[in-house]
């Protein structure tokens, strides 16, 4: 397992903004060398639940760039030598309870905790998000989306921080399209872990309209203060509410989810193990 150490909060959220008109991807990606993406010699696991619907995108996702992914069943107690695991999006256990409530019960989460404790990369979408706050891996909860309706569309998210294994591959304040598909996404928390998440830089993302404004129309929602995705005090678990394992292949209109994985592999490509 390649183990990571985190870096310095380092936001500069006052830089200058990549604005995205429509949905052609900022100059940045449109202009990633192939090796850049590579994710030849990681080794990746995605954890399966009853009632996971995106298991499948994010092993393709993983591996049409290079990964070698195992699917290990929510059943398994242990886990095998990786350096990534993903907890993919859907209904785990048909969302009983509360999203990810259920799943955060599995007997594989004591192992998933453990490789996050010893500093193996956690990286949780869309209902892996839910379940990574239901586990207490990441801080605040996901709820009902305002307005009480199932959420389907693509979205932009502003970049809040560039030095961190989930968005070395971006720059502070560009903007991605991703896909949205929740109906629990709304960011909540009380204000005291709010602030601690601002002071300490654990904003990783925001919803943002197309220039990275923080509009109130631009957020799918109604996440307290815009949050798409936040990382945890060490910087190596992160949850995002959108889909980056939709967004990989440009023949299919959207590829800045390779962003998100190319910031993943420059992480862990040549580090110890």
């Amino acid at each position: 397992m390649a183990c990571i150490t985190a870096g310095g909060p380092g936001l500069g959220l006052g830089a200058k903004l990549t604005h995205v008109n429509g949905f052609v991807p900022p100059t940045k990606t449109a202009s990633a060398r192939p090796a850049e993406l590579s994710g030849a010699g990681v080794r990746a696991a995605v954890i399966r639940f009853p009632g996971s619907n995106c298991d499948e995108d994010s092993c393709y996702a993983l591996e049409s760039l290079g990964a070698s992914v195992t699917r290990v069943w929510h059943t398994q107690t242990s886990l095998p030598d990786v350096d990534l695991v993903l907890l993919p999006g859907g209904f785990s256990y048909g969302d009983y309870l509360r999203s990810g409530a259920m799943a955060a019960l599995s007997p594989v989460l004591a192992a998933v905790t453990d490789f996050a404790a010893r500093g193996g990369l956690l990286l949780g979408i869309c209902n892996g998000f839910q379940l990574l706050t239901e586990a207490r891996l990441l801080p605040g909860a996901l709820v009902r989306n305002r307005g009480l309706h199932f959420v389907c569309d693509t979205r932009y998210l502003r970049v809040e921080r560039a030095d961190t294994p989930f968005t070395s591959a971006c720059e502070v304040g560009d903007v991605l399209a991703l896909p949205v598909a929740h109906g629990e996404g709304r960011y909540v928390a009380d204000e005291a872990t709010l602030s601690r998440l601002e002071q300490q830089g654990q904003i990783l993302f925001r919803y943002s309209t197309p220039a990275g404004e923080l509009t109130d129309a631009a957020n799918p929602n109604g996440s307290a203060s815009n949050i798409a995705g936040i990382v945890s005090e060490r910087g190596n678990v992160c949850g995002l509410m959108p889909h980056p394992e939709r967004a990989v292949e440009s023949l299919l209109g959207l590829s800045d989810g390779r962003r998100v994985f190319a910031s993943v592999f420059a992480a862990l490509v040549g580090a110890p193990r």
